[in-house]
């Protein structure tokens, strides 16, 4: 149960900080019952658990701006406030131990938070709430014939989560992260103040927010570029065994920009090639794959879509033809699909269904320089993997181009050109976690050691000198927001960065 002295403590600066201006709604929006603490004391980690205090259900966006006067405007004794999505931060990063929680999913509509519009200067965008999830930007924007460019693989997060971490998926090489595909945003920032910024009116705010970790503020508007959505894609699945023609083939397809998507994955095992007996591919060719990894005992596949639509319905099979022709998959193996772009863009479905509370989810993804890829395979994927014995749920391993981030935005790459999105997405029971987080450690110890200028991210860091040292040369303007838009530093205690 939450302590109830702090919780009448916070009703209580509610009330007397606004007597007069604090809507009566924001009181009745508050939760301390059981059911509300224990939801926003966990999330899709199942590693972290800090129990607030309270959690704020708002009804508008004015609510969250009292919540948060309430506390900055409070010179003894300010609260901590965390803005959560979906709860799919996976280190605590929407948590607030002590402080209140501020649930988005209270304002969302299903949908109705997103309205389409058409501007001579910008052409087409919907503005979103932060609250809505990506899955429903798209069916709007299908509606209207559109779609935004750059997507996550799962799209039952919240527009206001991912941007404030970057979005990234097998897209981001050609449009780069979503943060690269904002034009405006609305931001409630520690101070209480509701703001409109973008690259040209209050700029500090805009690329402080984007990637900036909800350290400036809570988004609560985005407006997403949007463009014609096409109807279908051309959908492939290619093995290799050997490492340099992988990454040497994923390179040639981002820097040629003939396809919408790539991505690479690691096969580790016998376990992960079950994931080939899907609509994908047939109990056969699961078999084919696992007889291959036995050989090899270390497998990588390649995931390549192009889309297309009526009005080339007629070429794709040259034009993927091509693509395939300059690739060095092991012949024969491989598989391939044609779907609607629903079905591509909604391929992992909603896993929210309470199945996570079984699961642990200690992740770990980095952000790998392309000119050591190949000292971090010698010294992880051949050495370190093939000795995790348990389950390991996903690895993801695919390249992006620097010149699609916007330095002056939060996020942090390497310094390179071309650089490779590690994802280590393990998945085991929650007794398991140590063995994970183990390995989690020797990989990072192995790049430290190395001296591999890898960056985490989803970052999650124990002290200041490891965050100072994740932001590098961003770490000063960073501190600079921080002071500027968040003084008694309020959002975000989750990350640690600066609580």
């Amino acid at each position: 149960m939450p302590n109830i002295l702090i919780l009448s403590s916070i009703l209580s600066l509610l009330i007397t900080a606004y007597p007069n201006a604090l809507p009566t709604d924001i009181t009745n929006g508050i939760r301390t019952d059981p059911d509300a603490i224990r939801a926003a004391s966990n999330d899709y980690g199942n590693l972290v658990h800090q129990v607030p205090s309270a959690v704020l259900y708002p009804s508008s966006i004015n609510d969250i701006v009292e919540l948060i006067k309430a506390s900055c405007c409070n010179y003894s004794t300010p609260f901590t406030i965390a803005a959560r999505g979906r709860g799919h931060s996976v280190r605590g990063q929407a948590m607030a131990g002590g402080g209140v929680v501020v649930e988005m999913a209270a304002l969302s509509r299903n949908g109705g938070g997103i309205r389409v519009s058409w501007s001579r200067s910008l052409g087409y965008y919907a503005d979103v709430g932060g609250e809505e999830m990506w899955a429903d930007v798209l069916r709007v924007g299908l509606e209207h014939g559109l779609a935004p460019v750059s997507w996550t693989d799962y799209l039952y997060l919240t527009v206001g989560g991912t941007l404030s971490n970057a979005g990234i998926s097998g897209q981001s090489f050609r449009h780069g992260p979503q943060i690269s595909n904002v034009l405006e945003l609305d931001v409630v920032t520690g101070k209480g103040e509701l703001i409109t910024c973008s690259r040209n009116m209050n700029s500090e705010l805009f690329f402080g927010a984007l990637g900036g970790l909800g350290q400036f503020g809570i988004i609560t508007r985005a407006r997403i570029v949007l463009d014609k959505a096409p109807a279908r894609a051309r959908w492939a699945r290619l093995i290799y065994s050997n490492f340099s023609e992988f990454t040497r083939d994923q390179e040639r397809l981002i820097l040629t920009n003939a396809s919408n998507y790539v991505e690479g994955f690691l096969i580790t095992n016998e376990r992960t090639t079950k994931q080939w007996r899907s609509s994908f591919s047939s109990p056969s060719h699961q078999s084919d794959v696992a007889s291959l990894w036995k050989k090899h005992r270390l497998l990588y596949s390649i995931e390549l879509v192009k889309y297309y639509d009526n009005l080339t319905a007629s070429t794709i099979d040259k034009e993927f033809g091509v693509i395939l022709e300059e690739l060095n998959f092991i012949p024969g193996f491989i598989f391939r699909r044609d779907v609607p772009l629903v079905d591509f863009l909604n391929r992992a479905g909603n896993l929210d269904d309470g199945r996570e509370e079984l699961e642990a989810h200690p992740w770990l993804n980095l952000f790998i320089p392309k000119s050591r890829i190949h000292d971090f395979y010698d010294g992880v994927l051949e050495n370190m993997i093939p000795k995790l014995r348990k389950t390991p749920g996903l690895f993801i391993f695919y390249p992006l181009n620097t010149k699609k981030w916007d330095s002056r935005m939060s996020a942090v790459t390497p310094d390179e050109d071309v650089f490779y999105n590690l994802g280590l997405l393990h998945s085991g029971r929650p007794n398991e976690s140590d063995v994970f987080e183990l390995f989690n450690n020797q990989v990072l110890g192995f790049c430290e050691k190395a001296g591999i200028k890898v960056k985490q991210y989803l970052p999650y860091h124990k002290s200041r000198e490891d965050w100072i040292k994740h932001f590098g040369s961003k770490w000063s303007i960073f501190q600079q927001r921080k002071m500027e838009f968040d003084p008694k530093m309020i959002l975000s205690p989750g990350q640690r960065i600066f609580n």
